[in-house]
């Protein structure tokens, strides 16, 4: 199994010697970059599977890095900040870091940050490719795919929207999204209101 690589970029020669030297000891594959432009060219070549990066560097900011490795690449990331990046450190928790640690930075508090957030990102990963499956599913289903035109049609919502309606309100009567799929899409008599009663329960659910 390869070992786990990580990119770790801050403009202190000191901190990125020292962490790229508790990390190596610790037996992952570290990569540098000393500024963040350099961040993202390095970490989209050679695609690490976690990005430490400082908040403030040269050249563009830690979290607009990240920004750039997440959405090129798919990399996740952790910050290194100081005491008064509080404010960057709720910006960064709100664009997706999955975790940050004030400086000095200690080797034994950084190691299990980082095994958080790696798990973290697995995680985020097969929920991407759960929801991924499940959309396919039902978009390949044309009674499902029916029914998710019509709720569409009838209340101006995204299709995005409109399956999370229908699925959380089969969930909510214990039914499957087919079954009730089937229903709103025969429009028997006694199911002529089936799609607003959904539309309704999504307005109750969300409150």
């Amino acid at each position: 199994m390869f070992p786990t690589k990580i990119l770790v970029a801050d403009d202190d020669r000191v901190i990125l010697s020292t962490v790229r030297a508790g990390l190596e000891a610790e037996g992952y594959q570290t990569l540098t970059a000393s500024d963040g432009r350099s961040a993202v060219r390095i970490g989209c070549a050679k695609k690490p599977d976690l990005a430490i990066l400082d908040i403030r560097m040269p050249g563009i900011y830690g979290i607009e890095a990240a920004r750039q490795l997440r959405d090129r690449a798919g990399i996740p990331s952790i910050f290194l900040s100081a005491y008064a990046d509080r404010e960057l450190v709720e910006l960064a928790t709100k664009e997706g870091a999955l975790g940050y640690l004030v400086k000095p930075i200690m080797i034994a508090q950084l190691i299990p940050t980082i095994e958080a957030a790696l798990e973290r990102s697995e995680e985020i990963k097969r929920l991407h490719l759960k929801e991924i499956s499940l959309t396919g599913a039902i978009k390949s289903n044309r009674t499902i795919s029916l029914a998710i035109g019509i709720y569409m049609e009838r209340f101006k919502v995204s299709e995005e929207q409109a399956v999370d309606e229908v699925r959380a309100y089969a969930r909510a009567v214990r039914s499957k999204m087919l079954d009730i799929a089937k229903r709103m899409a025969n429009q028997q008599p006694e199911n002529k209101n089936l799609f607003w009663e959904v539309r309704e329960f999504y307005k109750r659910y969300q409150r």
